[in-house]
């Protein structure tokens, strides 16, 4: 299989602070969670990079890390377009953000997010929260893939 891990899906993390990007990365190394990730700022450059990605016929993430609070186009923007289009909408969105708001986590599966979850200010319980989103997401990966 070319030195292609089975299990390694390809993730977009829509997250606008440099911190918390890095913080993700490196917690995924950490992590031995060798998934492709690539980043996207804001919800314009998601939806551009997602496009482009269609275009060339390649890297499609297979699953989205998507905060809600994020300039230009936000979270709950980006989920609305993204589900509304055919060839992207069976990606696995989990949203990973700041807010607990129970307005932004009904919303959030109303626009069909598969999973929500509030970052954590403890590195110790983001490492779980990882972990866990790596199991979920080729699970869900798999399940939505096997569907379409």
């Amino acid at each position: 299989m070319d030195g292609i891990v089975e299990n390694q899906i390809s993730i977009l993390l829509v997250e606008d602070n440099p911190g918390d990007v890095f913080l993700t990365q490196e917690l995924f190394k950490e992590a031995k969670i060798n998934n492709a990730i690539h980043v996207a700022n804001d919800g314009v450059q998601a939806m551009n990079y997602l496009h482009q990605q269609l275009e060339r016929r390649e890297n499609i993430p297979d699953l989205i890390l998507l905060d809600l609070n994020l300039p230009r186009l936000d979270g709950r923007q980006f989920l609305k377009l993204l589900r509304k289009e055919e060839r992207l909408k069976s990606i696995t969105v989990v949203v990973l953000t700041a807010s607990a708001a129970d307005e932004d986590v009904l919303m959030s599966y109303n626009l069909d997010a598969d999973c929500f979850v509030t970052k954590p200010i403890d590195v110790f319980q983001i490492m779980k929260i990882i972990e866990r989103i790596d199991g979920f997401g080729i699970s869900m990966v798999r399940v939505r893939k096997a569907s379409t």
